[in-house]
């Protein structure tokens, strides 16, 4: 094989009797450390010289930064059975080889260390870890997968049961959440917390101390309570999945085994699981997922040549709940001084009343420090006038979503900012060149969460001004994608015409929970009546006004919607005709299905990735749809509609 520049190596080398090996790439930080075929066949190599030599323990540790970010997902899309198979197995075998050691071996944790590079470290003796790291864990649920080299036998037997349950499986269904150092530490999956500047000499003292005292005694995991722990389990992943991937059921039986089998049949059983999973419709989709998220999202796709405008001072129009957390952001994130004005004191007063709260709960945190918060109280202002709003270099507005009400907002802003100023709005559904914007930067709700900003282009918008939105998007850690100024632009036009679908349910006999159930089976991350109740009925009936008036055939007004939306529960049933929940499912993929369609031949996005962006970081569509084409493509709802495939790749 052909050695890459960024092929990742394990160089070894000797501190005194003990063996130091590296995992590197040539790389920086930028660019993790990944366990592909060719770090295989590195390991193997470095293997064969410890088994040989006459060393006294082994430290394992990472380049700066990262100690290793797991399997290389570009050898994943379009693998065969018999080469996961295969992969999994020679995973399995050099990682037994590390265990099987003749003297002490001690994985000194300096940085990211994901999957695989977990297996890896749970292979050895014991693991040092440096109270800096911040991303351990294992995200192969997340993925469709499970952990595929050892995780799900050697987790269980070091940290018990219940502690294996939440990071192979809890933890990446709640949105690949992950261990820092001393969450890893308190769970056992470190033996000693460390300080980064001594985390290789302690390691290599610690691994000495290992090999004079003849290893290290832990006490046996606690296995009473398994079949309530996974009852539990299962009933969360049902309450997160709802049966529609299997990895976090796979998973669970694997932990459930892990209590009887000997590691060898552990093995065995992990890989048929990849096997099974890793060539599978929601493994494949999520590896599109994961590559349009981490990879192409960040590279900004449609962002302009031309130099952003630096942003100095934000004002926001607008002191709501949305205005409110978008100010705590902008603060947080850009460290710039933020001005806000709405038309009653009392509101602007209670923004900043809010603000401040959120900016000590960080404090008390240890998110920021209390210096560091105070300065960011002392920078942000409010009032009913423009005042301070002159300097703005940036300025958002977050209104009642009422045209005139915007276009009038917009008109008042262009008397008093400076030339150069850029004027965007977050508005949902309305178009931003009406209303007299220069950009829209759509933020979705919870604002601090949700990582998708729908930054909107109009025929007039220059490209400094874009570009100044993509770069304020980046520095307040959101991704931004680019979106033509059409009516609800993606994700709400697509969760609209979704509705739609419900709507009609409803209004022919179908109950709120059989609406639910049926497409809760997608996998979707919460019940169409949970979605409408967080949108609230009224912002929700908008949007289809808005829509309706665009593309009437499409996005019929609901009688039920208007009266939600005017506070009253009745449904009004056109005619008792009830759906199955198949027959549910099938027409609220179909009509996605066509809204994609439409998006596309319309020009809203440039392509299929970008709709599927903005479902998987907007509407947090799970990465096992693939954002949905992959998933259109895989059930043949493209193929049955348009005769071709939606996705681009």
């Amino acid at each position: 094989m052909t050695k890459k520049v960024s092929d990742t190596e394990f160089k070894l080398q000797r501190a005194g009797a003990v063996a130091l090996a590296t995992i590197d790439n040539g790389e920086d930080w930028q660019k993790p450390t990944f366990l592909g075929r060719a770090a295989l066949e590195s390991l193997a190599a470095v293997l064969d010289a410890l088994e040989a030599g006459d060393f006294a323990a082994l430290v394992l540790t990472g380049k700066p930064f990262v100690f290793c970010a797991g399997a290389d997902i570009n050898e994943f899309p379009g693998i065969t059975r018999e080469r996961a198979l295969e992969g999994s197995r020679a995973g399995h075998e050099l990682f037994g080889r590390l265990r099987a050691l003749p003297f002490p071996t001690v994985a000194a944790i300096n940085g990211v260390c994901l999957g695989g590079g977990l297996e890896l470290a749970l292979h050895c003796t014991a693991r040092t870890v440096a109270t800096a790291v911040r991303h351990i864990g294992f995200p192969e649920v997340f993925l469709g997968l499970i952990p595929g080299w050892g995780g799900t036998q050697v987790a269980p037997q070091l940290i018990g049961p219940e502690a294996a349950i939440t990071a192979i499986v809890s933890n990446p269904l709640r949105q690949n959440r992950l261990l820092d150092g001393r969450r890893a530490s308190e769970l056992g999956l470190a033996d000693r917390l460390l300080e980064p500047p001594e985390l290789v000499d302690e390691s290599i003292a610690f691994a000495l101390e290992l090999a004079a005292n003849g290893g290290l005694e832990r006490a046996e995991p606690d296995w009473a309570g398994l079949e309530g722990l996974l009852r539990k389990a299962r009933s969360q992943v049902d309450d997160a999945v709802h049966g529609a991937a299997p990895a976090p059921y796979r998973a669970l039986e694997l932990i459930e085994g892990a209590a009887s089998w000997s590691l060898e049949d552990g093995y065995r059983a992990e890989e048929e699981a990849i096997a099974d999973l890793l060539p599978g419709p929601q493994a494949q989709a999520s590896i599109y997922s994961f590559d349009l998220v981490e990879r192409r999202a960040k590279r900004e796709p449609g962002r302009p040549d031309a130099e952003p405008r630096p942003v100095r001072k934000v004002g926001i129009v607008g002191a709501g709940l949305m205005a409110t957390q978008l100010a705590t952001l902008f603060l947080r994130r850009l460290e710039v001084p933020v001005v806000l004005r709405d038309v009653e004191q009392g509101i602007v007063d209670r923004a900043l009343t809010t603000i401040h709260g959120e900016l000590d709960g960080a404090a008390a945190r240890e998110r920021v420090t209390e210096d560091r918060a105070r300065f960011l109280a002392s920078i942000v202002s409010g009032s009913t006038g423009y005042d301070g709003f002159a300097g703005c270099d940036l300025v958002l507005e977050a209104v009642v979503e009422e045209i005139d009400v915007k276009r009038r907002v917009f008109g008042e802003l262009r008397e008093v900012v400076q030339p150069g100023c850029v004027l965007a709005t977050n508005t949902s559904a309305l178009s931003v060149a009406e209303m007299g914007a220069d950009v829209g930067m759509h933020f979705f709700n919870p604002v601090a969460l949700m990582p998708l900003v729908e930054v909107v282009r109009t025929p007039a918008t220059e490209d400094g001004q874009l570009a100044t939105a993509f770069e304020v998007a980046k520095g307040l850690r959101k991704r931004p994608v680019l979106v033509a100024d059409a009516p609800a632009f993606v994700v709400n036009r697509v969760l609209t015409r979704m509705t739609t679908v419900v709507l009609d349910a409803l209004e022919h006999g179908n109950t709120v929970e059989e609406v639910d159930d049926a497409l809760l089976a997608l996998g979707l991350p919460m019940a169409p009546s949970v979605l409408l109740a967080l949108v609230t009925p009224r912002v929700a009936d908008h949007v289809l006004h808005t829509l309706h008036e665009a593309y009437p055939d499409r996005f019929p007004l609901s009688p039920t919607l208007a009266n939600f939306a005017a506070g009253s529960d009745e449904i009004v049933v056109a005619e008792h005709r009830p759906r199955t929940a198949q027959d549910i499912r099938v027409a609220a993929l179909e009509a996605v299905a066509d809204e994609v369609k439409c998006l596309l031949e319309e020009g809203v996005v440039a392509s299929a990735q970008d709709v599927d962006t903005c479902l998987l970081l907007g509407a947090g569509w799970p990465f096992f749809l693939g954002g949905i084409t992959k998933h259109l493509d895989q059930s043949g709802v493209s193929e049955r509609l348009f005769g071709r495939p939606l996705a681009d790749g």
